[in-house]
């Protein structure tokens, strides 16, 4: 029969077994996945804040060239870029550029851009590109 240690347990005599070296890892294993796990979702999220706002910008410039266009086609009075800026701001946007690229055919192009907030407003503004004219005549050249 083995005698009891000081610590009153028998046969262990200090000597550590296989796998004692290893007490604690789960603790450590488990909070070395919730940081990475933490870290990922904190990227996914500003992944997302990124493509809304980069959607938001398309929708600015789309809406804008639109508006722009029916301006330049006589159906709204005003000024044609006057319109695309009133239309971007409205939606969420300042307008970055405004052309008539056709005045003949009154072929509108607009670049819009949304700015980023926190860490990702070091990379620039989020920039949507646009468009809008009358639709092309059947059997046009």
């Amino acid at each position: 029969m083995a005698e009891p240690t000081a610590h009153g347990a028998p046969g262990r005599c200090g000597r550590r077994g296989p796998g004692d070296g290893d007490r604690g890892s789960g603790t450590v294993h488990a909070l070395t996945l919730t940081l990475v796990l933490g870290v990922l979702l904190v990227t996914v999220l500003l992944l997302a804040q990124a493509g809304i706002a980069t959607h938001r910008a398309g929708k600015a410039a789309d809406l804008a060239a639109l508006a722009a266009a029916d301006t330049a086609r006589g159906l709204v009075a005003g000024d044609p870029c006057g319109t695309a800026e009133r239309v971007a701001r409205e939606n969420g946007a300042g307008l970055d550029g405004c052309a008539l690229v056709e005045p003949e055919r009154v072929v509108v192009d607009v670049r819009t851009a949304v700015a980023l907030d926190g860490p990702l407003a070091r990379l620039g503004p989020a920039r949507g590109v646009s468009r809008a004219g009358p639709p092309e005549a059947a059997g046009g050249p």
